[in-house]
């Protein structure tokens, strides 16, 4: 059983050149055994943070720790850390198994127990029959599954991944996200995996860190992130499809949101009592587009003329103008819906979501999550 080991940064930041911040006043606890997931567009300063942590890149200001000792100033083999890199970085020259124990055959591992360990996460990964290869003659989910196993062997506490999966095809991304996490899970390491695709962090992370511009712009749990996103940047960069973005102008006295000339609603919620007139971002997820129904066709109904449609199987997605704007529904099953279709659409006053047209920060939160909980039945 390996020793796990928390991950901290306090306030720290990181310039190349003493003015511009790549990384600005970061700072985190990571708990031991934590998946913990940094996510952003490219050239946040992510893949830089992890650098950071691994020891190859000097952090300017602030301090890391590793355990309970400060870390600045160790040189990377002496952080009891592991790393996999976006490109594997395997030997060509090595097999397989002289790649995965490489490390410990710098580190004076004896020879029985390099290969016992080998052996194991071989076996553990399903590398058993292709120990002899060299890197060349593997496909690339086995040579991911290779770089996982030389971080694996080493029993390093923390191990840090650098966007591991994007060489691979969708198919074999899915199936490696599910096998990162089992192994993560089975091991107990403190993991801390940089990608820029936010289904990877959803799918994967304990909690995440999503990144812009050098910046955190909000920690916390996958679902927390999703039905409470901090602010308009973090409200469209998770989600697939997005979330619906427009400026709507609030009139106070008759309780109004005017988005368009065609897309007004009304709203009567307590939460929205203070809200005084003027400029607003009014955000809202596809999903959350509804058809009218009995329930609520006389209210918040509108139409809309599709631009683009695109059936799924299990859903169907499409699209249309607001204002100069393209909006994205998405509803369950398979609706024959063709360009120029002129379809009505439900704003649910609840499924908004409401940010200040300054700041970009919210101020209102969606309240109409489907939640459901598996009920357990006995079967005779």
């Amino acid at each position: 059983m390996l020793l796990v080991k928390r991950v901290e940064l306090i306030k720290i930041s990181k310039s190349y050149d003493k003015k511009a911040m790549v990384i600005s006043d970061i700072s985190v606890n990571i708990a031991p055994g934590e998946f913990f997931v940094l996510v952003g567009p490219s050239g946040c300063g992510k893949s830089t943070m992890l650098r950071m942590i691994a020891g190859l890149e000097e952090i300017t200001e602030g301090i890391l720790k590793i355990g309970d000792k400060e870390a600045n100033l160790l040189p990377p083999s002496k952080r009891d850390i592991s790393m996999v890199f976006q490109n594997y970085a395997l030997y060509p020259h090595l097999s397989v198994e002289e790649n995965i124990v490489f490390g410990l055959h710098v580190k004076k591992i004896a020879k029985e127990e390099r290969k016992k360990r080998c052996m194991d996460v071989a076996e553990m990964l399903d590398l058993t029959n292709f120990l002899k290869r060299k890197p060349r003659e593997l496909s690339g989910g086995q040579r991911q599954r290779t770089a996982l196993a030389r971080a694996i062997v080493n029993q390093a506490p923390i191990c840090l991944m650098d966007e591991p999966l994007s060489n691979l095809d969708a198919k074999l991304r899915a199936r490696m996200r599910s096998e990162i996490r089992q192994i993560q899970r089975q091991l107990r390491m403190t993991m801390i995996y940089v990608t820029h695709d936010q289904v990877e962090a959803m799918t994967m992370a304990d909690r995440m860190m999503i990144l812009h511009d050098g910046k955190v712009q909000q920690i916390g749990n996958p679902m927390d992130i999703y039905n409470k996103p901090a602010n308009l940047f973090v409200a469209t960069f998770i989600g697939s499809p997005p979330m619906n973005i427009s400026e709507c102008q609030v009139n106070k006295d008759c309780r109004e949101m005017i988005i368009s000339s065609e897309m007004k609603m009304t709203y009567s919620l307590e939460e929205m009592e203070g809200l005084e007139s003027g400029r607003y971002f009014i955000g809202i997820r596809p999903e959350h587009l509804k058809r009218p129904t009995l329930e609520n066709e006389m209210k918040n109904k509108m139409n809309v003329k599709i631009i683009n449609v695109e059936i799924l199987g299990n859903e169907t997605i499409f699209s249309f103008y607001v204002r100069d704007l393209v909006w994205t529904a998405k509803w369950n099953g398979q609706w024959q819906i063709q360009i120029g279709d002129v379809i009505p659409i439900v704003l649910v006053e609840e499924s908004i979501c409401l940010f200040d047209y300054k700041t970009q920060q919210i101020l209102k939160t969606s309240s109409n999550l489907e939640r459901r909980v598996l009920e357990k039945e006995v079967l005779s």
